[in-house]
């Protein structure tokens, strides 16, 4: 089942590259702010590469503006994570996590088995807002759709 508006996001050790690979529990990431966390099915892929991460990037300082962090997650290793957010100038205000073996997309209950495509398990496309790593709004993208979890629609949501 997945998460839904009101839970609280599961703790799951994730990883991000700065100085190296460093380990993040989700409970400590989300305690005490406001994050704004958008997944993409996987780094360096179409969509992802030409629009949502950029539309982030694009709109960084606007969700700042507002009080809420940037998280990019995706079902890569933090290595490719940290490759992709250089290829596309990300700054560093975006979190890029790297949810390796995908336990957290799990705990979320968002995976997408995209085994038919040789991808393997990956993340659904979706954007989620939490406040104190409690979710209070939740957008889900239907199969090859790219609108609700998009940044110009999220930060609409604020």
């Amino acid at each position: 089942m997945a998460i839904a508006i009101g839970n609280t996001i599961p703790n799951i050790t994730i990883n991000t590259l700065k100085d190296g690979i460093q380990a993040i529990e989700t409970s400590e990431f989300f305690a005490g702010k406001k994050i704004v966390m958008f997944a993409v099915p996987g780094a360096f892929t179409p969509t992802c590469s030409a629009k949502h991460l950029p539309g982030f990037i694009e709109h960084a300082d606007a969700f700042a503006n507002k009080g809420y962090a940037l998280a990019c997650l995706s079902v890569n290793d933090a290595f490719v994570m940290g490759a992709w957010a250089k290829s596309q100038s990300a700054p560093e205000s975006i979190a890029m996590l790297a949810d390796g073996n995908g336990a957290f997309t799990k705990a979320l209950g968002l995976e997408l088995d995209a085994t038919p495509f040789g991808m393997g398990l990956r993340a659904k496309r979706f954007a989620l807002i939490a406040d104190n790593g409690i979710v209070t709004h939740l957008f889900v993208e239907a199969p090859g759709e790219f609108s609700v979890s998009s940044a110009e629609h999220v930060l609409a949501q604020l």
